[in-house]
């Protein structure tokens, strides 16, 4: 499975806000054999993230948005995603319930709280549900495409509530080393080509920590151990303790 992460919001391209959505997304998709493809941030214009939408609806298996849920002028991912598919915004009902029934919760403790309960429970014609547990807005799956919300506390566990549906074949298998990154360049290019898997170079950021990390993926995991063990035999083995990089 190849999949495309489309992260919306003018905050995340002025800076004031991080997107984490993204890394962990891929994180979470990589762990499941999923290749993520692409990786893009845009604002909040309709007619955008509306065409993004439909050209990576059209290129990859899977497209995730994460961002612009809600009932507020700037919360357009609903509307635009409609718009790529030529659908219609319906209010769905189990939406709407569960709105209603998170605004009743808070009702007490917020009575001045004025929500359009139709904007917020409004997917795309056909769409199917997907319940915020966390907050208000739902999301929606519509054909290969899953809308969630952009707070992460709400994105992940809707995220997690559809996590069966994505799975692939990719494999990764990590070597560390201590030799200086320029001296193996070329070895990686030998490995890539000698055992048709992708092979990457990170050099650590952990301070103090003298190694590099060695990331190999591909699809057989035979080759994968292969080409680990080729290029474990041509490079100095990292000792210490495993860290986060």
């Amino acid at each position: 499975m190849r999949a495309a992460l489309l992260t919306i919001g003018d905050e995340l391209l002025a800076g004031d806000t991080e997107n984490t959505n993204a890394s962990w997304l891929a994180a979470q998709l990589t762990s499941r054999g999923v290749t993520t493809k692409r990786i893009l941030v845009i604002p909040d214009e309709i007619e955008l993230i509306a065409r993004k939408t439909r050209e990576y609806a059209e290129e990859f298996d899977a497209v995730i948005l994460t961002g612009g849920l809600g009932g507020t002028h700037d919360d357009l991912t609903m509307a635009a995603v409609a718009r790529a598919f030529d659908r219609e915004l319906e209010v769905d009902e189990l939406a709407r319930t569960d709105v209603e029934e998170t605004l009743e919760g808070v009702r007490e403790r917020l009575p001045d709280l004025d929500i359009d309960v139709a904007a917020h429970a409004a997917i795309p014609a056909g769409g199917r549900p997907l319940l915020n547990g966390e907050g208000l807005a739902p999301g929606c799956v519509i054909e290969n495409v899953y809308v969630l919300p952009g707070i992460p506390r709400e994105m992940k566990p809707m995220f997690e509530s559809v996590v069966e549906e994505f799975s692939g074949t990719a494999r990764s298998r990590v070597v560390y080393t201590t030799t200086p990154e320029g001296e193996y360049t070329k070895m990686l290019t030998e490995a890539r080509d000698r055992f048709d898997v992708s092979v990457g170079s990170y050099p650590s950021r952990s301070e103090g920590q003298r190694r590099n990390r060695i990331k190999i993926l591909g699809e057989d995991e035979a080759r994968l151990a292969e080409a680990a063990d080729w290029i474990e035999a041509r490079v100095d083995p990292y000792e210490g303790e495993e860290v986060e990089d």
